[in-house]
């Protein structure tokens, strides 16, 4: 009766770490902590949910961006976007460019979207229309 209760016990613990296991590997944030210290590009994104933020990392730079709901001509869609650095210490060597490209993916996910960016990135974004007017 021990024994069989032992090995019951022993099943359900190796069940309790291979689903433990399984959980880590699939897990978003690890996903976004491992493209950070491989300094590539990855989303991380709950769509369907508006009020929780996405988290962008880009040449081992995390960037948040609030999403604001708002209308468009037939729905409600995400209108506005603030998009902020998690560390601005290290921005450095992070090119114009390299922003125009987060906005772009950006854009791809949420096409109806204004995007702000937060200081001090937004010191190194240049807006077309504002240049035309200045």
């Amino acid at each position: 009766m021990i024994i069989i209760l032992f090995r019951l016990l022993l099943l359900v613990a190796i069940a309790f770490i291979l689903y433990t296991a399984y959980k880590f590997i699939i897990n978003p944030r690890r996903k976004l902590d491992l493209a950070r210290d491989k300094k590539e590009f990855y989303f991380h994104d709950n769509k369907e949910n508006t009020k929780q933020n996405f988290l962008i990392t880009y040449k081992g730079l995390v960037f948040e961006g609030e999403k604001y709901l708002g209308t468009t001509d037939h729905s409600f869609e995400v209108v506005n976007i603030n998009v902020s650095a998690h560390n601005p210490e290290k921005l450095q060597g992070l090119a114009r460019e390299d922003l125009y490209f987060l906005e772009q993916e950006i854009l791809i996910r949420y096409p109806y979207a204004s995007i702000e960016w937060k200081y001090p990135v937004n010191r190194l974004i240049i807006h077309p229309l504002k240049d035309e007017h200045e």
